[in-house]
């Protein structure tokens, strides 16, 4: 039984439901074409309250008139409905906290408030939060930046109240909002529901049979990290040092002043916010290295002009801030290549990445670690 239940958030409950509400002399025909089952609740009464208070837009009072109608009822709308069936069947509390995720609309801040005002008659304790570029006026801002608020700020709730109190309710919302609900649930293992109009209940999707790339995503930690930044964008050359096919789904590319950009898409969000929230486990840390017989950097037979004494001053604070590392030694050098700054499973051994823009150069973390796992942990410690 889950506390917290997070709910994509349509316009379906204003239109076509309460925009189509008739006027006293169209009261039978639009009768006939609601279900059968719902026809003994809708009276011309009820229908007036709801009409009238839609049009005004007063929520309170529309909360209050759809108060007196079951919440199974079409007219309701997917958002009651949907939880009306959660509730009834026990998946959620009975006072489960209710989180409204909604476009960035008028519409989409309008229906968030009478939801709240509908539950918070009813006890529930509710928030709504706008997600910012979520709207259907320019599609390039849905895509690239609404998607990605969706699961921005879904999973910083969960984050807020835990993973394994809560759960998602993908019924509302545009199909594209449904979808990405749905598999952050999945990677995130929160169970998800969804209801369409003509299901006689809700369902839960099944769990996601397949895991995500830990491995891809440690490697590539780094600048995932920057492009989830407020920052938010990198030079797609910064990342061509180290880029492989895997990743490709994870970004977007954008073209700006004739530079090609990668941003994060919202699969790549939520990617990594599968795995953002890893810690090294410092008690499974190798073992620690004294102070004296720790290495100096090394760099090989190169001219490394201007560049010389940042890299040993880099790889030196790498050696001192590691208790587990024994020394650093380069092993390839770009005087002309930028890159992004990293650290990476390269075989059995832990390589760094360090540039300035303009140069890189690679070289080898030495530790005292003796299996995969230990060098995972340094990895998260380095990163």
């Amino acid at each position: 039984m889950r506390q917290t239940l997070i709910c994509t958030v349509g316009i379906s409950l204003f239109f076509p439901n309460l925009n189509g509400l008739p006027q006293p002399e169209g009261f039978a025909a639009w009768l006939a074409h609601q279900p059968a089952a719902d026809h003994a609740h809708l009276t011309p009464a009820i229908i007036a309250a709801l009409r009238d208070a839609y049009q005004q837009q007063d929520w309170v009072a529309l909360a209050l008139a759809l108060g007196q109608l079951p919440p199974t009822l079409r007219l309701a709308g997917a958002e009651i409905n949907s939880i009306a069936d959660l509730l009834a069947s026990g998946d959620c509390a009975p006072n489960a906290r209710l989180i409204f995720c909604h476009s960035d609309t008028e519409q989409g801040r309008a229906i968030a408030t009478l939801l709240g005002d509908y539950y918070n008659l009813r006890g529930h304790q509710t928030e709504s939060h706008a997600i910012a570029d979520l709207q259907d006026a320019d599609p390039k801002r849905f895509r690239t930046g609404g998607l990605r608020n969706l699961v921005k700020t879904i999973s910083q709730v969960l984050r807020n109240y835990g993973p394994e109190t809560c759960a998602i309710n993908a019924t509302g919302g545009y199909k594209a909002q449904i979808a990405i609900a749905v598999l952050l649930g999945q990677a995130l293992k929160v169970p998800v529901y969804y209801k369409h109009e003509r299901f006689s209940e809700i369902i839960a999707f099944p769990p996601m049979p397949i895991s995500l790339d830990f491995d891809l995503w440690l490697n590539h930690s780094s600048w995932l990290r920057t492009l989830d930044s407020p920052q938010g964008m990198l030079p797609a050359t910064a990342l061509a040092n180290t880029w492989e096919e895997a990743l490709e789904p994870l970004v977007e590319r954008t073209v700006i002043d004739g530079v090609d950009y990668v941003t994060l898409s919202a699969t790549g969000q939520i990617f990594h916010e599968a795995f953002k929230g890893r810690q090294p486990d410092t008690a499974a840390l190798p073992a620690v290295v004294p102070a004296r017989q720790k290495r100096s950097p090394q760099l090989s037979d190169h001219d490394w002009g201007n560049a010389r004494s940042a890299i040993l001053r880099y790889m030196q604070q790498v050696t001192d801030r590691c208790p587990y590392v024994t020394g650093c030694r380069s092993h390839r050098w770009n005087p002309d290549l930028p890159s992004v700054n990293q650290f990476r499973l390269k075989g059995d051994a832990i390589e760094g990445i360090y540039s300035n823009g303009s140069w890189t150069v690679k070289f080898w973390v030495e530790t005292t670690s003796q299996t995969l796992s230990q060098r995972q942990d340094c990895l998260l410690d380095l990163c």
